[in-house]
Protein backbone atom coordinates (compact mmCIF):
# COMPACT_ATOMS: atom_id res chain seq x y z
CA UNK A 1 0.00 0.00 0.00
CA UNK A 2 1.37 3.41 -0.95
CA UNK A 3 1.07 6.15 1.65
CA UNK A 4 -0.65 9.35 0.57
CA UNK A 5 1.64 12.34 0.40
CA UNK A 6 1.13 15.04 3.03
CA UNK A 7 -0.93 17.92 1.62
CA UNK A 8 1.44 20.55 2.99
CA UNK A 9 5.20 20.78 3.46
CA UNK A 10 6.43 19.64 6.86
CA UNK A 11 9.57 20.67 8.74
CA UNK A 12 9.73 17.14 10.15
CA UNK A 13 9.67 14.27 7.65
CA UNK A 14 7.81 11.28 9.13
CA UNK A 15 10.04 8.21 9.11
CA UNK A 16 8.91 4.93 7.48
CA UNK A 17 5.63 6.60 6.50
CA UNK A 18 4.63 4.10 3.81
CA UNK A 19 5.44 1.16 6.10
CA UNK A 20 3.49 2.67 9.01
CA UNK A 21 0.44 3.30 6.84
CA UNK A 22 0.63 -0.24 5.49
CA UNK A 23 0.75 -1.64 9.04
CA UNK A 24 -2.17 0.51 10.22
CA UNK A 25 -4.25 -0.11 7.05
CA UNK A 26 -6.51 2.94 7.60
CA UNK A 27 -9.98 2.86 6.06
CA UNK A 28 -12.77 5.43 5.85
CA UNK A 29 -14.56 5.49 9.19
CA UNK A 30 -11.66 4.09 11.21
CA UNK A 31 -10.65 5.90 14.39
CA UNK A 32 -6.91 6.10 15.03
CA UNK A 33 -4.54 7.70 17.50
CA UNK A 34 -1.31 9.35 16.43
CA UNK A 35 0.42 9.35 19.80
CA UNK A 36 3.24 11.65 18.63
CA UNK A 37 1.64 14.29 16.43
CA UNK A 38 4.72 16.49 15.88
CA UNK A 39 4.23 18.24 12.54
CA UNK A 40 1.37 15.92 11.63
CA UNK A 41 3.01 13.67 9.03
CA UNK A 42 1.42 10.39 10.11
CA UNK A 43 -1.84 12.16 11.00
CA UNK A 44 -2.21 13.64 7.53
CA UNK A 45 -1.58 10.28 5.86
CA UNK A 46 -4.25 8.62 8.01
CA UNK A 47 -6.72 11.43 7.37
CA UNK A 48 -6.07 11.28 3.62
CA UNK A 49 -7.06 7.60 3.78
CA UNK A 50 -10.40 8.54 5.35
CA UNK A 51 -9.74 7.81 9.02
CA UNK A 52 -10.63 10.03 11.98
CA UNK A 53 -7.54 10.90 14.03
CA UNK A 54 -7.07 11.72 17.69
CA UNK A 55 -3.56 13.17 17.97
CA UNK A 56 -1.56 13.34 21.18
CA UNK A 57 1.39 15.61 21.93
CA UNK A 58 2.69 17.29 25.06
CA UNK A 59 4.75 19.87 23.15
CA UNK A 60 2.90 23.22 22.98
CA UNK A 61 4.98 24.39 20.01
CA UNK A 62 3.15 22.03 17.62
CA UNK A 63 -0.10 24.00 17.83
CA UNK A 64 0.34 25.78 14.44
CA UNK A 65 0.68 22.40 12.73
CA UNK A 66 -2.44 21.16 14.50
CA UNK A 67 -4.35 24.28 13.45
CA UNK A 68 -3.37 23.62 9.81
CA UNK A 69 -4.60 20.03 9.99
CA UNK A 70 -7.88 21.18 11.56
CA UNK A 71 -8.43 23.56 8.66
CA UNK A 72 -7.64 20.88 6.06
CA UNK A 73 -9.71 18.10 7.67
CA UNK A 74 -12.60 19.70 9.56
CA UNK A 75 -14.54 17.36 11.82
CA UNK A 76 -12.10 14.43 11.66
CA UNK A 77 -9.17 15.64 13.73
CA UNK A 78 -8.70 16.33 17.44
CA UNK A 79 -5.52 17.26 19.31
CA UNK A 80 -5.14 16.30 22.97
CA UNK A 81 -2.25 17.77 24.96
CA UNK A 82 -1.02 14.72 26.87
CA UNK A 83 1.94 12.32 27.07
CA UNK A 84 1.67 8.64 26.12
CA UNK A 85 0.41 7.69 29.57
CA UNK A 86 -2.76 9.70 28.90
CA UNK A 87 -3.68 7.73 25.77
CA UNK A 88 -6.45 5.61 27.29
CA UNK A 89 -8.07 8.64 28.93
CA UNK A 90 -7.83 10.67 25.73
CA UNK A 91 -9.64 7.95 23.82
CA UNK A 92 -12.27 7.53 26.54
CA UNK A 93 -12.92 11.28 26.49
CA UNK A 94 -13.26 11.32 22.70
CA UNK A 95 -16.66 9.65 22.75
CA UNK A 96 -15.67 7.07 20.13
CA UNK A 97 -16.48 3.46 20.90
CA UNK A 98 -13.89 1.65 18.78
CA UNK A 99 -10.18 2.36 18.35
CA UNK A 100 -8.77 0.87 15.14
CA UNK A 101 -5.13 1.90 15.27
CA UNK A 102 -2.34 3.54 17.25
CA UNK A 103 1.04 4.78 16.04
CA UNK A 104 3.99 5.87 18.20
CA UNK A 105 7.07 7.70 16.89
CA UNK A 106 9.46 7.59 19.83
CA UNK A 107 12.09 10.12 20.82
CA UNK A 108 12.88 13.72 20.02
CA UNK A 109 11.85 15.23 16.69
CA UNK A 110 14.10 17.10 14.28
CA UNK A 111 11.94 20.19 14.94
CA UNK A 112 12.87 20.10 18.62
CA UNK A 113 16.54 19.56 17.85
CA UNK A 114 16.53 22.47 15.42
CA UNK A 115 15.09 24.92 17.97
CA UNK A 116 18.01 26.16 20.07
CA UNK A 117 15.66 27.57 22.70
CA UNK A 118 14.45 24.07 23.56
CA UNK A 119 17.90 23.02 24.76
CA UNK A 120 17.94 19.56 23.16
CA UNK A 121 21.05 20.03 21.03
CA UNK A 122 24.69 20.29 22.01
CA UNK A 123 25.40 21.80 18.59
CA UNK A 124 23.38 24.99 19.19
CA UNK A 125 23.62 27.29 22.18
CA UNK A 126 20.42 27.57 24.15
CA UNK A 127 18.96 27.25 27.64
CA UNK A 128 19.63 23.87 29.21
CA UNK A 129 15.99 22.77 29.26
CA UNK A 130 15.11 19.66 27.18
CA UNK A 131 11.50 19.46 28.39
CA UNK A 132 8.98 18.44 25.76
CA UNK A 133 6.42 20.36 27.80
CA UNK A 134 6.84 23.09 30.39
CA UNK A 135 6.26 20.72 33.30
CA UNK A 136 8.74 19.11 35.68
CA UNK A 137 12.48 19.46 36.16
CA UNK A 138 14.66 20.70 33.33
CA UNK A 139 18.08 19.34 32.36
CA UNK A 140 19.61 22.28 34.26
CA UNK A 141 17.75 21.20 37.40
CA UNK A 142 19.26 17.73 37.09
CA UNK A 143 22.88 18.68 36.41
CA UNK A 144 22.83 21.42 39.05
CA UNK A 145 20.96 19.55 41.74
CA UNK A 146 21.46 15.79 41.57
CA UNK A 147 24.09 13.97 43.60
CA UNK A 148 26.95 12.13 41.90
CA UNK A 149 25.46 8.63 42.17
CA UNK A 150 22.04 9.30 40.61
CA UNK A 151 23.57 11.51 37.92
CA UNK A 152 26.16 8.92 36.93
CA UNK A 153 23.45 6.26 36.96
CA UNK A 154 21.22 7.94 34.39
CA UNK A 155 24.19 8.73 32.15
CA UNK A 156 25.05 5.03 32.17
CA UNK A 157 21.51 3.66 32.00
CA UNK A 158 19.98 6.03 29.45
CA UNK A 159 23.08 7.05 27.49
CA UNK A 160 25.16 3.87 27.71
CA UNK A 161 27.98 6.20 28.69
CA UNK A 162 30.97 4.13 29.87
CA UNK A 163 32.62 7.18 31.43
CA UNK A 164 29.51 8.23 33.36
CA UNK A 165 31.35 8.54 36.67
CA UNK A 166 34.05 10.77 35.20
CA UNK A 167 31.44 13.03 33.57
CA UNK A 168 29.37 13.26 36.75
CA UNK A 169 32.50 14.22 38.70
CA UNK A 170 33.36 16.96 36.21
CA UNK A 171 29.81 18.33 36.34
CA UNK A 172 29.75 18.45 40.15
CA UNK A 173 33.14 20.19 40.30
CA UNK A 174 32.16 22.84 37.79
CA UNK A 175 28.72 23.60 39.19
CA UNK A 176 30.28 24.60 42.52
CA UNK A 177 31.90 27.51 40.73
CA UNK A 178 28.97 28.33 38.45
CA UNK A 179 25.65 26.57 37.79
CA UNK A 180 24.99 25.25 34.31
CA UNK A 181 22.44 27.23 32.30
CA UNK A 182 23.45 26.77 28.64
CA UNK A 183 23.77 23.76 26.35
CA UNK A 184 27.17 24.57 24.88
CA UNK A 185 28.58 25.14 28.36
CA UNK A 186 27.60 21.62 29.44
CA UNK A 187 28.80 20.13 26.14
CA UNK A 188 32.21 21.76 26.62
CA UNK A 189 32.58 20.38 30.15
CA UNK A 190 31.67 16.88 29.00
CA UNK A 191 34.05 17.11 26.05
CA UNK A 192 36.90 18.21 28.33
CA UNK A 193 36.13 15.44 30.84
CA UNK A 194 36.44 12.85 28.07
CA UNK A 195 39.68 14.27 26.74
CA UNK A 196 38.34 16.05 23.67
CA UNK A 197 37.15 14.63 20.37
CA UNK A 198 40.44 13.24 19.05
CA UNK A 199 38.85 12.34 15.72
CA UNK A 200 35.73 10.77 17.21
CA UNK A 201 32.91 10.50 14.62
CA UNK A 202 30.33 11.76 17.12
CA UNK A 203 30.48 14.57 19.65
CA UNK A 204 31.59 13.38 23.12
CA UNK A 205 28.45 14.91 24.67
CA UNK A 206 26.04 12.89 22.49
CA UNK A 207 25.35 10.19 25.07
CA UNK A 208 25.11 12.65 27.96
CA UNK A 209 22.53 14.79 26.18
CA UNK A 210 20.52 11.71 25.19
CA UNK A 211 20.51 10.47 28.78
CA UNK A 212 19.43 13.82 30.19
CA UNK A 213 16.63 14.18 27.62
CA UNK A 214 15.28 10.72 28.41
CA UNK A 215 15.41 11.39 32.15
CA UNK A 216 13.83 14.85 31.90
CA UNK A 217 10.86 13.54 29.91
CA UNK A 218 10.63 10.06 31.46
CA UNK A 219 10.63 8.78 27.89
CA UNK A 220 11.04 5.09 28.67
CA UNK A 221 8.43 5.11 31.42
CA UNK A 222 6.02 6.94 29.13
CA UNK A 223 6.68 4.45 26.34
CA UNK A 224 5.82 1.51 28.59
CA UNK A 225 2.71 3.27 29.87
CA UNK A 226 1.67 4.16 26.32
CA UNK A 227 2.01 0.59 25.05
CA UNK A 228 -0.10 -0.68 27.93
CA UNK A 229 -2.70 2.04 27.31
CA UNK A 230 -2.87 1.10 23.62
CA UNK A 231 -3.37 -2.53 24.58
CA UNK A 232 -6.31 -1.59 26.82
CA UNK A 233 -7.86 0.75 24.27
CA UNK A 234 -7.50 -1.00 20.91
CA UNK A 235 -10.50 -2.96 19.65
CA UNK A 236 -10.04 -6.56 18.46
CA UNK A 237 -8.43 -6.29 15.04
CA UNK A 238 -6.96 -2.87 15.91
CA UNK A 239 -3.44 -2.23 14.66
CA UNK A 240 -0.38 -1.01 16.59
CA UNK A 241 2.71 0.50 14.93
CA UNK A 242 5.78 1.72 16.84
CA UNK A 243 8.81 3.47 15.34
CA UNK A 244 11.92 3.57 17.54
CA UNK A 245 15.31 5.21 17.06
CA UNK A 246 17.68 3.63 19.56
CA UNK A 247 18.18 0.32 21.30
CA UNK A 248 16.67 1.36 24.65
CA UNK A 249 13.33 2.14 23.00
CA UNK A 250 13.38 -0.85 20.67
CA UNK A 251 14.22 -3.21 23.52
CA UNK A 252 11.10 -2.12 25.41
CA UNK A 253 8.84 -2.48 22.36
CA UNK A 254 10.32 -5.84 21.40
CA UNK A 255 9.95 -7.20 24.94
CA UNK A 256 6.36 -5.94 25.17
CA UNK A 257 5.33 -7.57 21.90
CA UNK A 258 7.24 -10.77 22.65
CA UNK A 259 5.35 -11.10 25.91
CA UNK A 260 1.96 -10.04 24.58
CA UNK A 261 2.13 -12.41 21.60
CA UNK A 262 2.79 -15.31 23.95
CA UNK A 263 6.37 -15.89 22.83
CA UNK A 264 8.10 -15.01 26.09
CA UNK A 265 9.36 -17.80 28.38
CA UNK A 266 6.61 -19.05 30.68
CA UNK A 267 6.45 -18.60 34.42
CA UNK A 268 8.16 -20.92 36.85
CA UNK A 269 6.88 -22.47 40.05
CA UNK A 270 8.58 -19.54 41.84
CA UNK A 271 6.89 -16.88 39.67
CA UNK A 272 3.74 -18.38 38.17
CA UNK A 273 1.91 -16.53 35.42
CA UNK A 274 -1.82 -16.05 35.83
CA UNK A 275 -3.82 -18.16 33.37
CA UNK A 276 -5.58 -15.17 31.81
CA UNK A 277 -2.28 -13.51 30.98
CA UNK A 278 -1.23 -16.49 28.86
CA UNK A 279 -3.74 -15.57 26.16
CA UNK A 280 -1.94 -13.46 23.55
CA UNK A 281 -3.33 -9.94 23.35
CA UNK A 282 -1.48 -9.27 20.08
CA UNK A 283 -0.33 -11.11 16.97
CA UNK A 284 2.67 -9.80 15.07
CA UNK A 285 2.00 -8.09 11.75
CA UNK A 286 5.42 -9.27 10.56
CA UNK A 287 8.46 -10.87 12.14
CA UNK A 288 11.21 -8.70 13.48
CA UNK A 289 11.55 -5.02 12.65
CA UNK A 290 11.37 -3.15 9.37
CA UNK A 291 13.95 -0.51 8.52
CA UNK A 292 14.15 2.34 6.03
CA UNK A 293 15.29 1.61 2.50
CA UNK A 294 18.31 3.14 0.83
CA UNK A 295 16.34 5.97 -0.79
CA UNK A 296 14.78 7.10 2.49
CA UNK A 297 18.08 6.84 4.33
CA UNK A 298 19.71 9.06 1.75
CA UNK A 299 16.87 11.61 1.83
CA UNK A 300 16.32 11.60 5.60
CA UNK A 301 19.34 10.84 7.82
CA UNK A 302 17.04 10.51 10.84
CA UNK A 303 15.65 7.30 9.33
CA UNK A 304 18.97 5.47 9.45
CA UNK A 305 18.45 4.15 12.98
CA UNK A 306 14.67 3.77 12.77
CA UNK A 307 12.91 0.46 13.34
CA UNK A 308 9.22 -0.31 12.91
CA UNK A 309 7.45 -3.05 14.84
CA UNK A 310 3.75 -3.71 14.40
CA UNK A 311 1.03 -5.99 15.74
CA UNK A 312 -2.72 -6.61 15.64
CA UNK A 313 -4.91 -6.72 18.75
CA UNK A 314 -6.64 -10.02 19.51
CA UNK A 315 -9.90 -10.56 21.40
CA UNK A 316 -8.05 -11.55 24.58
CA UNK A 317 -8.27 -9.20 27.59
CA UNK A 318 -5.41 -6.81 28.24
CA UNK A 319 -2.70 -8.40 30.32
CA UNK A 320 -2.61 -7.73 34.03
CA UNK A 321 0.50 -7.34 36.15
CA UNK A 322 1.54 -10.54 37.86
CA UNK A 323 0.39 -10.74 41.46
Amino acid sequence: MTAPAPSAPSPHAPVLLAEVVEALAPRPGDVMIDATFGAGGYTRALLEAGATVIALDRDPSIQPHADAVTRDFPGRFTLVRTPFSGLAQAFADSGHVRLDGVVFDIGVSSMQLDEADRGFSFMRDGPLDMRMSSDGDSAADIVNGWDHGPLAHILKQYGDERQSGRIATAILRRRVEQPFTRTLDLAAVVEKALGGRRGAPTHPATRTFQALRIAVNDELGELTAGLEAAERSLAPGGRLAVVTFHSLEDRIVKAFLTERTGNAPGGSRHAPVAIETRKPSFTLSFKGAREAGDAERAANPRSRSAKLRAAVRTEAPAWKAAA
